[in-house]
């Protein structure tokens, strides 16, 4: 780490579930997501400097037994040190047999990416001059939500009037020729320029995603992204091998075991972190190393705040993921600059509460 402050001693972990409503609902593969539910994680400490991560939970049932477990966890941490590797073992011991999966892993994730705003606060630093990196714009897209031709062209062209230069395009409702109607449409909206991924989300058999996938070849896509189910780790391979489109893995990835174990099949050219499944900054870091080992292009999925002062201390920074879905509640959005994101130059992650917003979107 590039410098360091004066120790800190946790006193409570607060965890609020949020219900923000969105200005423009989103069709997504598990339907459309009009409110997004987040459980926002607060660290205090004994010498009063504040850590603050947030959760997302994917639905809104969700949020209550999350931020339960957040409570429930925080009570095995209360009087540690913020040291996030000693707190990552620390609970790691206590839920063995359960294991680091799912809400378990993400109250975990939370937690670790607090410490490390914390940290950096304490310092005085921005989170990715405390990881060694340098801040710097990193490439910006967009992640569209599923639906027909006409809207997904609206929402491209919109996108582009933003500055940014690649979408991903939500596809796999159909059949393949409504997958290639939707990328002929995001063509038309942002001409031969536009950087285009797909995502499948998971929909497709590896039989079904071969046939696809040789389909769209010669679409000038990015990348395709996650086409069958994202624990099929020889599915994923095979496909990998039978398609001259760059496949994207990674959103699933519960830790850097299950990375390595992807890697190892080469069922992926490139990789996608989420925060928050990876097993947070400290699960990225080593995520990130296993990338730069392996000569893969790491890009980040969801969490645009974070993810950008982490990409600026990855090796094998590609592409941030875009998405205002937490701007309604925070006192500085992510900023987009010529299409990049930029991250924030504030002590930490730059994550700041607007408490009036959170008072209106509150659960319970």
């Amino acid at each position: 780490m590039a410098a360091s402050g004066p120790p800190l001693t946790i006193h409570s972990i607060r965890a609020r579930p949020v219900l923000v409503s969105l200005a423009n609902p989103r069709a997504m593969a598990g339907g459309t997501v009009g409110r997004v539910p987040l459980v926002l994680i607060d660290l205090l400490t004994e010498e009063g400097i504040a850590g603050v991560s947030y959760l997302f939970c994917f639905a809104p049932f969700a949020l209550g037994p999350t931020a339960q477990l957040a409570g429930t966890m925080s009570e095995l941490v209360v009087g540690h040190a913020v040291a996030p590797l000693a707190l990552e073992q620390t609970l790691r011991a206590s839920h063995r047999m359960i294991g680091p999966q799912g809400l378990v892993g993400m109250v975990m994730a939370g937690i670790d990416m607090a410490a490390w705003d914390a940290l950096a606060k304490a310092t005085s630093l921005p989170l990715v001059r405390l990881l060694g990196g340098a801040p710097h714009a990193i490439p910006a897209y967009f992640g569209l939500g599923r639906g027909d031709a006409a809207p997904v062209a609206a929402e491209v062209e919109a996108a582009v009037a933003k500055g940014l230069r690649a979408v991903k395009v939500k596809v796999g409702a159909g059949g393949v020729r409504d997958d290639l109607a939707l990328i002929h449409a995001a063509r038309q909206a942002a001409g031969a320029e536009l950087a285009l991924m797909v995502d499948y989300n998971q929909a497709l058999s590896v039989p079904e995603a071969i046939v696809r996938l040789r389909e769209l070849d010669g679409k000038g896509l990015t990348w395709v992204e996650e086409p069958t189910v994202a624990d099929d780790v020889a599915g994923q391979a095979r496909i990998a091998r039978e398609t001259t489109i760059p496949i994207q893995l990674g959103e699933n990835w519960w830790g850097p075991r299950d990375m390595a174990r992807s890697l190892a099949a080469e069922a992926s050219d490139y990789a996608m972190l989420d925060v928050m499944k990876i097993g947070g900054v400290t699960g990225w870091l080593r995520a990130a190393a296993l990338a730069e080992a392996a000569g893969i292009p790491v890009s980040s999925h969801l969490f645009p705040e974070i993810s950008a002062h982490l990409l600026g201390a990855t090796p094998t920074a590609h592409w941030l993921e875009y998405h205002d879905w937490v701007s309604p509640i925070v006192q500085q959005p992510v900023a987009l600059v010529d299409g990049q994101a930029m991250p924030s130059s504030r002590p930490g992650a730059g994550i700041a509460w607007d408490e009036a917003a959170v008072a209106r979107y509150i659960v319970g």
